[in-house]
């Protein structure tokens, strides 16, 4: 069946949200009188749901200390870190190509929707797509998986109708999930062995090759 939606992941797909993150993530650990040496990648970090990350990084399997690292991280974010991004190169032209082309695009993030629309309203970005989902604050959606069931129910798509963009294994694992084709993106966070060990149906080298991709689709 054709392809008629595009499900796009937001951080390290859409834009670069590095330094952002990054730095509340150390601000927060700062604030947890656990400071992180400044040489350590935080990398990994980009993409999985945040709480899971903090209980890494505090070495515990206490939710509630995670949860108050999650909160001084928002404390920073929600004033400065979201804003702290990039656009990646080619990303706003090609989502107008794509628009133009006729597919309906949804942002399917694991950050919470209420940052992602922000960010994407920021950079001019929100108008390319009928509908921003995302998580909520308290943790609700922040499985991929989870979230794509979550759209498609509510939007009422059909899954082999659809086609989900993201950089990391749990954009293309969620889609899996949920029957839906994959591309990924290797500009992002997620490592050429991840990608590889999650196998996509196709990896792109930029987002300006979406359109090419679909339109083998389409063939």
């Amino acid at each position: 069946m054709k392809i008629k939606h595009i499900l796009i992941d937001l951080d390290g797909t859409l834009t670069d949200p590095h330094v952002g993150i990054t730095r509340c993530i150390r601000y927060a650990m700062q604030k947890m009188a656990m400071p992180l040496d400044e040489h350590i990648s935080l990398d990994w970090c980009i993409g999985p749901p945040l709480k899971a990350s903090f209980l890494q990084l505090l070495q515990t399997a206490d939710e509630e200390k995670a949860e108050q690292a999650l909160a001084f991280y928002r404390e920073r974010f929600s004033r400065v870190g979201l804003f702290e991004n990039e656009v990646y190169p080619h990303v706003a032209v090609t989502l107008k190509t794509l628009r133009e082309q006729g597919y309906t695009l949804w942002v399917a993030t694991a950050k919470p929707t209420i940052y992602a629309t922000q960010i994407l309203q920021h950079f001019a970005l929100a108008d390319y797509f009928q509908h921003i989902y995302g998580s909520e604050l308290n943790g609700v959606r922040t499985d991929k998986g989870d979230l794509i069931a979550y759209i498609l129910e509510r939007e009422n798509l059909l899954a082999d109708q659809c086609i989900m963009v993201g950089d990391r294994e749990f954009d293309i694992l969620g889609a899996r999930k949920n029957h839906i084709k994959t591309i990924a993106v290797n500009y992002g966070y997620g490592t050429k062995e991840e990608i590889a060990a999650a196998k996509p149906n196709y990896v792109v080298d930029s987002f300006a090759a979406l359109p090419t991709i679909l339109e083998q689709l389409r063939a």
